[in-house]
């Protein structure tokens, strides 16, 4: 602000001025302290922090701040490994993996035979089957150090750091040779390369190195690897052929006895009364992988815990199958007098068409209480023994039985709702099945028009036919539905007296078991 007379006016007001000299820095002195020095501190910090890294990794396959580094986990023996004995089951997969261990052992009874062992195992099969466990009971049995890591942990942001990690984990292997390297999901970094533009390079060096160091000029004697994956189909076929992984060992889901097998292992974690019957709770299981089966025997724990009770009975193991099978019960899902008796009816349908058709499995249970799975009832049918073939016939009863339901509403109260959805999808499940992968047309006779992918992870599947075939294939699917559909129709008009007798008890009872209902059903 221009203002000549503000000196003036201070000098009016009695102001006192004093004379003050302005110390600057120098230029050179201040482009030192801000500039240089900091620069000096960084370089001196990062190369301290480098040799730190150089000296923890033994100065060797080490990158910039460790990104080239292994960081596999070597396995150390405990007092809670676990052993063979542990996993029950899979007997065929436990007998492959022992002949790894005894080689480890005693290598000499192969090489005097001229023997070599795989190098590498592919362990296959559905999610819960216990593949992991498995290479965790091969580490509790062998006195050889075991490294784990995961395929998801070789891919890095930066190209060629994948590799890095696959040579420093071969490079640790071969020192501590005989040993045994176990990569979990190997689908990470296994898969097909297609060789598309624009590609994960990242992964595929990763692969590439991996191939190399499995197969190389360089043997890794004594280094034997073990790997898991879900989707065999999407490895490569240079990762599977003889000579990198030698041997595939399938990890099913277990048959009757190994589900026996199973709950008896976990159910000595358990304190269990003396009604329990494994053999039953197996039989009820169908289908349950080993992962499942131990979490129904920790829910029947729990449930025994909630009831305030120090053991667990054989209740508890039934309801925890449920629970597994359609969630917990809605505790304040209140239905109508309407609504209960509709699903009553809905459910002895089901139930009623089961046991009047032979080639069924019995029914078991029936119950009308909501479930958090959103099931308003269901029909529990356990088959007497494990089945690995279906008959054309029994698939069409399977489908009568999933269309019985909604037949019982059309007779009893010439209206449909909505509760079949579930009915729905599956009774069209089986019929396109039957057209399309089982031949069981005469149509098309012993042609695919179908092809199952990821079949460990749900069993994905995609038509391989033209439009037209296709669309031949819907009418067939309704034709077969609908034929289905019309005999459970038939089935329960013939039986109405038994239907409202059952449906009745049903509403009264809310939840009746397999032998109630048979007794009733076969009363005069």
């Amino acid at each position: 602000m221009n203002d000549p007379n503000l000196t003036d006016r201070l000098y009016e007001c009695g102001a006192v001025f004093a004379k003050d000299i302005d110390k600057q820095m120098s230029p050179i002195i201040s482009f030192l302290l801000t500039g240089i020095l900091p620069l000096i501190i960084f370089i001196a910090l990062g190369n301290y922090m480098a040799k730190k890294l150089m000296e923890h990794a033994g100065g060797k396959n080490s990158m910039a701040f460790g990104m080239g580094k292994s960081n596999a986990k070597i396995y150390v023996q405990s007092s809670e490994e676990i052993r063979f004995s542990d996993v029950a089951g899979e007997d065929e997969a436990k007998e492959n993996l022992s002949e790894i261990v005894d080689y480890l052992h005693n290598p000499k009874k192969y090489t005097d035979v001229g023997a070599s062992m795989p190098k590498g195992v592919l362990l296959v099969g559905p999610p819960g089957t216990g593949k992991t466990m498995l290479a965790k009971a091969v580490a509790g049995e062998s006195n050889v150090p075991f490294f784990s890591m995961s395929g998801s942990e070789f891919v890095e942001m930066f190209v060629g750091m994948g590799a890095s990690k696959v040579r420093d984990l071969f490079g640790q292997a071969k020192e501590k040779a005989p040993c045994i390297v176990f990569i979990d999901e190997i689908d990470a970094i296994g898969k097909k390369r297609d060789g598309q533009m624009g590609g994960n390079d990242e992964r595929e060096q990763t692969l590439n190195q991996l191939l190399t160091e499995m197969d190389g000029f360089e043997g890794n004697n004594g280094v034997i690897i073990l790997a898991a994956t879900n989707r065999p189909e999407s490895l490569d076929p240079a990762l599977t052929r003889p000579g990198r992984f030698d041997r595939r060992v399938p990890v099913e889901l277990p048959d009757f006895a190994g589900r026996e097998a199973i709950l008896k292992v976990h159910a000595k974690k358990i304190k269990a009364s003396d009604d329990v019957d494994l053999h039953t709770i197996a039989r009820m299981a169908s289908g349950a992988s080993g992962a499942e089966l131990a979490n129904i025997i920790n829910e029947a724990a729990l449930r025994a815990v909630r009831s305030g009770r120090t053991v667990v009975n054989e209740s508890d193991l039934e309801e925890s199958i449920e629970v597994v099978i359609a969630g917990y019960q809605k505790k304040n899902a209140v239905l109508s007098d309407q609504e209960k008796k509709v699903v009553a009816y809905h459910e002895i349908g089901h139930a009623l068409v089961a046991a009047l058709q032979s080639h069924s499995a019995p029914v078991q249970k029936i119950t009308i209480i909501p479930r958090t799975s959103g099931a308003l009832g269901y029909t529990m049918q356990v088959e007497q023994g494990d089945k690995y073939l279906m008959t054309k016939k029994e698939l069409e009863n399977k489908i009568a039985t999933f269309t019985g339901g909604r037949a019982a509403e059309e007779i009893v109260f010439g209206e449909i709702t909505t509760g079949v959805s579930n009915d729905i999808e599956q009774a069209t499940k089986i019929a396109r099945a039957m057209i399309t992968r089982y031949g069981m047309t005469d149509e098309f006779d012993m042609v695919a028009m179908e092809n199952v992918t990821n079949q460990y992870l749900g069993g994905d599947t995609s038509l391989s036919c033209s439009a037209d075939t296709q669309k031949e294939i819907d009418e067939k699917v309704v034709q077969l539905v609908k034929a289905e559909h019309e005999k459970a129709r038939k089935i329960l008009a013939e039986n109405r007296e038994k239907l409202d007798e059952l449906a009745m008890y049903l509403y009264e009872k809310e939840t009746i078991t397999g032998d109630e209902f048979m007794d009733i059903l076969d009363r005069k």
